[in-house]
């Protein structure tokens, strides 16, 4: 047995800046608290593929201590490395290959589909887990609320560009894909300007329209987003009407990839991945394609979407993230478990981790979008939190 309590941390789904310096700041304050910390790595895979005794171990699992998470806050991506596992909807092709025949037909749920969440229970276990922090969206965050229900002690810290994610009105990745946003597309207006064309620019987003709108904020841009259809014909109207009063002659679209006209559905491609989600088709050139042939017009259409989950986090992510570990490390210490960290009406609180089934978050469309002129509200600011004006919903 363990002497020390140790305390296992894993993120799930797509990488966004600011995943290494919650990794850090957990480190640093549990640590000298008397824990160990033990890295999770590949997400959710790695308490379904570890395989004890084995070099699997070695590849799944690794000892954090404030020497090898010195300098981590000063990159993007994550040091734990990540996957879209969900232990709950194995496939058959991704099943770990040392399970004996007789534990996986204890598991399966339905033709080809195996719910590993017994499995996960005996790893963590095993590991002599006294918590687990998850750091994730939606998706990875359904299972964590899955483990707290089976009675494991576990604090959840939402992530994702989306910024979609239940009960907060910030997740760690969303203000670096912002500010990426904006230094891309105020690089491109010469291009546009140039050639005096009609830019569309495609950005994250497939339920919530959170990226796109404040992306249109910063740039005083217009945007559509997946929350309302809007009118094509309306929209080509005011991006012809930009067009004309604008000194250079361009005018630009942001659309989330959700995004949709009346009359008209996002279509989805390929295989749908271990939470259900396929690829949506680029609504960006589908969008370029429709102005082109009714205008008449050249249109550049630019994808903004992993660029921006790229690299190092910016300022306001690396503050989000370093303040969500510590406030993670206060519930321990605690001893509270079952929460997520989150941020409501301005301020740092901790909430139950949310259910999956309410979905994704959405804008407050009355108050936040201008449905007929395509863009944000910019009045009625007066009382707002400082750096965002959503509402837990």
């Amino acid at each position: 047995m363990t002497t020390k309590r140790r305390i296992g941390i894993l993120t799930g789904g797509g990488d966004v800046p600011g995943l290494n310096a919650v990794i850090k700041g957990v480190v640093y304050q549990t640590t000298g608290m008397g824990y160990e910390v033990l890295g999770i790595r590949r997400g959710w895979e790695g308490l379904t593929h570890l395989q004890f005794g084995t070099d699997s171990a070695a590849a799944y699992l690794c000892a954090l201590d404030r020497n090898n998470t010195r300098d981590i806050d000063r990159t993007g991506g994550t040091m734990l490395h990540t996957t879209r596992t969900n232990p709950r909807k194995m496939r058959e092709g991704g099943l770990p290959k040392h399970m004996p025949a007789h534990q996986l037909e204890s598991m399966q749920v339905a033709e080809g589909v195996f719910d590993l969440t017994p499995l996960v229970m005996e790893n963590i276990e095993h590991l002599e887990l006294d918590y687990l922090i998850a750091i994730g969206g939606d998706d990875t965050l359904s299972f964590a609320k899955v483990l707290d229900s089976k009675g494991v002690p576990v604090i959840a810290i939402p992530k994702t560009m989306d910024n979609d994610v239940q009960g907060t009105e910030y997740c760690i990745g969303f203000s670096t894909a912002i500010s990426r946003a904006k230094e891309a597309i105020t690089r491109q207006r010469s291009t546009l300007a140039s050639h005096e064309r009609i830019g569309i620019f495609r950005i994250f987003g497939r339920d919530a329209g959170f990226t796109a709108l404040y992306a249109a904020l910063v740039t005083s841009g217009r945007c559509v987003v997946p929350e309302v259809e809007f009118s094509l014909d309306h929209l080509i109207e005011i991006l012809m009407e930009d067009k004309r009063n604008d000194p250079s002659k361009y005018s630009f679209v942001i659309a989330s990839e959700g995004a949709a006209w009346h009359g008209h559905s996002v279509s989805e491609y390929g295989e749908a991945d271990a939470y259900g989600h396929r690829k949506k088709v680029d609504i960006g050139r589908a969008l370029g394609e429709q102005i082109h042939r009714r205008t008449g017009e050249e249109i550049i259409t630019s994808d903004l979407t992993y660029d921006l989950r790229s690299g190092e986090p910016d300022a306001i992510d690396q503050i989000a993230a370093i303040t969500f570990a510590n406030v993670a490390v206060d519930l321990i210490r605690e001893s509270i478990s079952g929460r997520m960290i989150a941020i409501q009406d301005g301020k740092y609180t901790h909430i139950e981790i949310p259910d999956s089934r309410m979905g994704a978050r959405k804008l407050d469309i009355p108050r936040m979008y201008n449905t007929t002129r395509y863009r944000p509200h910019y009045a009625g600011k007066l009382g707002a939190p400082m750096l965002l004006t959503s509402v837990v919903k």
